[in-house]
């Protein structure tokens, strides 16, 4: 848990070079809401900015909870970046050209990640 929330402890974090992390849970039960609290703190104890990666209906229809004491007018907030997509394809091009940009962001965190990837298409290397 303490990846998802700030510590008040100025010792380094063991994350800070972590690299994929996966959470999953039932449908409902929070998980965007503490992805977007992670965005946040990750924004805030960075100076970076973060990219939330996700389906603007879905978003549209179920906007994450924001946590006491985080005002939604927070300057902060504009350090996140919203980039709404439809499929796997888009993700795919997204990374593809990740390398171009100026600046990487302090976190990348694609909510409901499975959603965009249809089991048609998907196939394990062996």
């Amino acid at each position: 848990m303490e990846r998802f929330f700030s510590s008040t402890s100025n010792a380094p974090r063991r994350d800070e070079g972590a690299g994929i992390i996966l959470l999953s849970g039932p449908p409902c039960c929070g998980k965007t809401s503490l992805l977007f609290q992670f965005a946040v703190n990750r924004a805030a104890e960075s100076g970076r900015g973060v990219v939330f990666i996700c389906s603007k209906g879905r978003l549209e229809s179920n906007p994450p909870f924001l946590s006491q004491g985080v005002d939604p007018s927070m300057s902060l907030l504009q350090r996140i970046q919203i980039k709404y997509i439809e499929d796997g394809d888009e993700i795919g091009k997204y990374f593809a050209a990740f390398h171009l940009l100026d600046n990487f962001p302090a976190a990348v965190i694609v909510d409901d990640f499975a959603d965009f990837f249809s089991e048609s298409i998907c196939y394990i290397n062996t």
